[in-house]
């Protein structure tokens, strides 16, 4: 079967390819992805999100999107690193909401409760999702 055209394609652009985690920016959803793939250290963890912070920054991207489910266990000093430097800096450079795709283990969800809990304190709406189609059409539907 044969589409109309022009197709619109959503275009995605690649900020980081790595063999632990993607960081991926669609620029007509103006969202931010990471897509953890593996373990990865402390300071492949805090590089990344160094990446997601500085893509904010320079296209005023909104929302932010993680699919934590390949990703490995976090450490709490890395985990308190994001809550309190990371999640305030994103903010202030314009993020104004966040998704995450987990598969309900325990240890992810100890992890995300922390983070959930931080996010309503600064006030910034927060959402775990068992997809990523759901994450992004809640993110989508918050501009409305």
């Amino acid at each position: 079967m044969c589409k109309n055209f022009p197709v619109k394609l959503n275009v995605m652009t690649i900020l980081l390819n790595t063999s632990f985690a993607d960081v991926l920016f669609e620029e007509e959803l103006n969202i931010i992805k990471i897509i953890w793939k593996a373990k990865c250290s402390s300071e492949e963890y805090r590089h990344t999100f160094e990446i997601v912070h500085n893509a904010i920054k320079k296209h005023k991207i909104e929302n932010f999107l993680s699919d934590i489910r390949k990703q490995a266990v976090i450490s709490p000093e890395d985990r308190k690193w994001f809550q309190e430097q990371c999640i305030p800096k994103a903010m202030k450079a314009g993020l104004k909401c966040g998704a995450v795709v987990f598969d309900g283990g325990i240890f992810k969800l100890y992890y995300l409760n922390h983070i959930s809990n931080v996010s309503k304190k600064l006030n910034l709406p927060f959402k775990f999702f068992t997809s990523i189609e759901e994450a992004e059409n809640w993110l989508k539907n918050q501009k409305k």
